[in-house]
């Protein structure tokens, strides 16, 4: 069964407490952080007085998706929050080695993202030391974007350089999620999805999101 994490960057902000709680009573699995400083993508989101609010009143495991320069200066920070996964971006860490070491360090689980240009080739030295890689299917930066089909293919060629190297890295999916897309982008091996949009704008998100775990 596939793993759910709604994104908070697609909730309505005036009523963030009750999105939260929507999402606590739902079969999701992970709650989802975009965190944009309008610097490494053209937006700003929120920042750590928002996170820490959520922290207090979020049952599932907070999924921390930095898109930001020099994320490293953030580990300890997102972890006292008590994040059980933080993701960084590739084309944002010049020491992504090292960066991985210190998000484990920290005692959280380590993602490296991929932008939708982004060689998936650039994982290579580091697979084997991570525990998620996140693929953008949409360019990253805004919230209801339109899926880009070639990157099916681009998660497919992720799972195969995983199971090359005998690596234990899942794979999770961002950008456009809906029941076609979510389906496809299981179909070729991820087992997480983001949805933002979808679930948040839903008349029935509790039932999207049980659908979204049975693609």
């Amino acid at each position: 069964m596939l793993q759910i994490a709604p994104s908070i960057l697609s909730a309505d902000f005036l009523r963030l407490g009750q999105d939260i709680e929507m999402v606590n009573r739902s079969e999701a699995d992970w709650l989802h952080f975009d965190v944009m400083d309008g610097e490494f993508v053209p937006n700003i989101s929120f920042g750590f007085p928002v996170m820490a609010a959520v922290s207090k009143l979020t049952t599932k495991p907070m999924d921390v998706h930095m898109m930001v320069v020099s994320p490293e200066r953030w580990i300890g920070k997102v972890a006292s929050l008590g994040a059980r996964m933080m993701t960084v971006h590739q084309e944002a860490c010049p020491h992504l080695h090292r960066t991985i070491q210190l998000i484990h360090e920290a005692g959280m689980l380590a993602g490296v993202a991929l932008n939708p240009g982004t060689s998936i080739s650039t994982l290579e030295e580091v697979i084997a030391d991570v525990d998620l890689v996140l693929i953008m299917t949409v360019n990253p930066g805004f919230g209801g974007q339109k899926f880009i089909p070639s990157m099916i293919d681009k998660v497919r060629r992720t799972q195969q350089m995983i199971k090359a190297h005998n690596a234990h890295a899942i794979i999770e999916v961002d950008g456009g999620i809906n029941p076609e897309t979510g389906k496809q982008i299981s179909e070729a091996g991820a087992t997480v999805l983001v949805a933002g949009s979808n679930v948040f704008k839903s008349e029935n998100p509790i039932e999207t999101i049980a659908t979204l775990r049975r693609l």
